[in-house]
């Protein structure tokens, strides 16, 4: 009987996308022994191959969805060197002819050039690589006109600055970090900053060291704020990963002697202290993250990029090691949510608040996110 009752909480943790937060009796007791890495890398490729031959996209393969998802190949690469993620690189870049989506003052389409970028300061080939489309994108969307900036719209969402929701913090500025890198050209990264403080300044809640999705719940305290159940703020798990991960990206990239450095360095903290204070115990963040009951389970995309931060961050001497078994516990998580032939489940599927997300529900986002907490993973205790 005793062994049965063992068995049957094993499980339990084993499927950790699956139960709640209160539900896991038992937290994870192999959590500070070492990770197996040839399994990580057999399960990241494992994702790898099944996204590439079942892509998916929200309008476009050049969309933001891709640009997440090839931004995870592309660090995957960088850690593992394996060729197969520089193969995906590379056909997707040129079936793309290396041009980015239409919308030329929207972030989310320039998000792809990060993977157009990494390609370029990778691979030597001579005239492999065309940046043009990339430089036509920034140059219009950092100092063109456009209906955002004059701020004339009566959006409830706040469209009134460039980048008016959250997730755009992941989709413009790692791009445009990582252009001024390649270039060597300053101006774009002081205008990166100068865009990301508006939205700061506006989205980030210094109470709670989280982002708002958009206007629509940034906290007023006039009775009239959206509130989960619970009466907490809402603030959206992946939403808020995709502020964290691109800011271990900007990091990673931008100058140590950069006059604004610090700013992300502090602010990268800060919600670094929040995301391990909430997490649950079986490791992955709920998609309300002040909510966790509102939808009760795990979900991959935000904890994916969490993980990802978090991991960089303790590789990087930013975080302290006594963070590294969070890390791992979420790692874990992560790969009990991933199936047998390779596709990663529990994502929640495209939207711009906590949603719920099942065993069969993915994105491309989901596998990037996958991905790029893989690539931090592997260079724990080294």
């Amino acid at each position: 009987m005793k062994k049965s009752i063992l068995f049957i909480l094993g499980v339990f943790v084993f499927f950790s996308c699956s139960v709640s937060k209160t539900a896991v009796v038992q937290k994870d007791a192999n959590v500070n022994t070492g990770l197996d890495k040839t399994a990580i890398k057999k399960s990241m490729i494992k994702a790898l191959e099944w996204q590439e031959v079942h892509p998916i996209f929200a309008i476009h393969p050049t969309d933001w969805t891709a640009g997440a998802y090839y931004t995870g190949v592309a660090r995957a690469h960088k850690t593992t060197k394996n060729m197969m993620y520089m193969a995906a690189l590379k056909n997707q870049a040129v079936n793309n002819n290396w041009e980015t989506y239409k919308r030329l003052h929207h972030a989310d389409d320039v998000a792809i050039s990060y993977s157009y970028l990494y390609i370029g300061m990778t691979d030597k080939r001579k005239n492999f690589v065309d940046l043009e489309p990339t430089k036509k994108f920034l140059d219009a969307h950092l100092y063109e006109p456009n209906r955002w900036k004059s701020g004339n719209s009566k959006d409830v969402k706040g469209e009134t600055i460039l980048w008016w929701w959250c997730d755009a913090l992941f989709m413009a500025p790692p791009v445009v970090n990582l252009y001024a890198k390649k270039t060597n050209e300053p101006k774009y990264l002081d205008d990166m900053h100068k865009y990301y403080m508006e939205t700061y300044n506006r989205l980030y809640d210094k109470e709670e060291n989280l982002f708002a999705r958009d206007m629509r719940y940034v906290w007023q305290g006039n009775g009239k704020d959206n509130k989960e159940p619970n009466g907490k703020k809402i603030f959206w798990s992946r939403g808020n990963g995709w502020v964290f991960g691109g800011l271990a990206l900007i990091l990673d990239d931008m100058p140590k002697d950069y006059k604004h450095r610090d700013f992300y360095v502090n602010l990268y903290k800060e919600m670094a202290a929040k995301l391990l204070e909430i997490q649950p115990q079986d490791g992955l963040w709920r998609t309300s993250l002040l909510s966790p009951d509102s939808y009760n389970h795990g979900e991959v995309s935000g904890s994916g990029f969490h993980t990802f931060a978090l991991a960089w961050g303790i590789n990087n001497g930013l975080l302290d090691k006594k963070h590294i078994p969070a890390v791992k516990k979420a790692w874990k998580a992560l790969a009990a949510c991933q199936h047998e032939d390779g596709r990663v489940g529990w994502v929640q599927n495209i939207g711009a608040s906590p949603e719920p997300a099942s065993a069969d529900s993915w994105q491309n986002f989901g596998t990037g996110a996958f991905l790029m907490a893989g690539s931090e993973i592997l260079k724990l205790e080294k």
